[in-house]
């Protein structure tokens, strides 16, 4: 790995995550290595590769958006798909209660 990598990370720095991103783009090494290495969860790195993604693929628009609009769509993604889900729920819990079967 290269120097950035190459100290005792006390602390995960954007600096740091990025130079970890782009050493697994470029196959330097992967993800099961760097968690092993850094004793990080596979799911976190997992997590800096796509937000990686998102900000490559934002900074290569004709129009990028700025970081709050990012995040404000985000949001409503989530809090969009948080609502279906209690949706879900709901309607599975009264299907339940109307068939008479109880909650595991």
């Amino acid at each position: 790995m290269n120097v950035v990598m190459n100290e005792e990370v006390k602390r995960w720095t954007a600096k740091r995550k990025s130079a970890l991103v782009l050493e697994i783009i470029q196959g330097k090494t992967t993800v099961s290595e760097a968690s092993r290495q850094f004793d990080l969860q596979p799911s976190e790195i997992e997590d800096w590769l796509d937000q990686g993604k998102a900000g490559m693929e934002n900074a290569l628009r004709a129009k990028p958006e700025d970081v709050r609009e990012q995040y404000e769509r985000q949001l409503r993604d989530l809090q969009e798909a948080y609502g279906e889900a209690m949706l879900e729920i709901r309607a599975r819990r009264k299907l339940q209660s109307l068939l008479g079967i109880d909650e595991p």
